[in-house]
């Protein structure tokens, strides 16, 4: 576009002018691997070397041994339990294929990928024992108590209840 008068010729010729000294300071404070290319860094390709990891799996085991050989408690009740009330993704009961309970012998094992709290297992568990309270005439609850082993474990125990024999027999 062709401009006829003067003044607006020189005004656009020192806008441009302008344009091109703001370009060439823009280019000189950049390194030199911000403007070639070939200096530049490439982004670490998924699944190769060291940076990849597996997910994330966790197991966690309920020994019901002492409750089972007193039969207190049935471990195949417990294991229904808990399929029916572990929640995945605020779902209970879907379980899919990222969260398994299986049985073996008088132990409960619980297997999961990705994050799965451990004290979420005793809650539960608390939480049947509690209802096997008001199914059972003796209250399980009161005399099984659920104790954390080691850093996969938990062992249902009896409490620890001892009696003084020199104090009943005062009385």
């Amino acid at each position: 576009m062709l401009c006829l008068e003067e003044s607006c010729c020189e005004e656009i010729s020192l806008r441009d002018i302008a344009f091109v000294q703001l370009d060439a300071f823009a280019n000189y404070s950049r390194t030199p691997a911000q403007t070639d290319p070939s200096l530049q860094k490439k982004a670490p390709v998924k699944g190769k070397g060291p940076a990849s990891k597996k997910k994330q799996g966790h197991k966690f085991v309920i020994d019901c041994t002492t409750a089972e050989t007193d039969s207190v408690l049935e471990t195949s009740q417990f294991e229904k339990f808990l399929k029916e009330k572990i929640k995945v993704d605020g779902k209970a009961g879907n379980l899919g294929e990222t969260v398994a309970v299986s049985r073996d012998k008088s132990k409960i094992v619980v297997t999961a990928e990705g994050l799965f709290s451990k004290r979420y297992l005793k809650y539960l568990s608390k939480k049947f024992l509690k209802k096997q309270q008001v199914v059972h005439s003796p209250r399980m609850r009161d005399f099984l108590r659920i104790v954390s082993t080691n850093k996969s474990t938990y062992e249902l125990k009896y409490y620890n209840i001892q009696e003084n024999d020199d104090d009943a027999g005062d009385e």
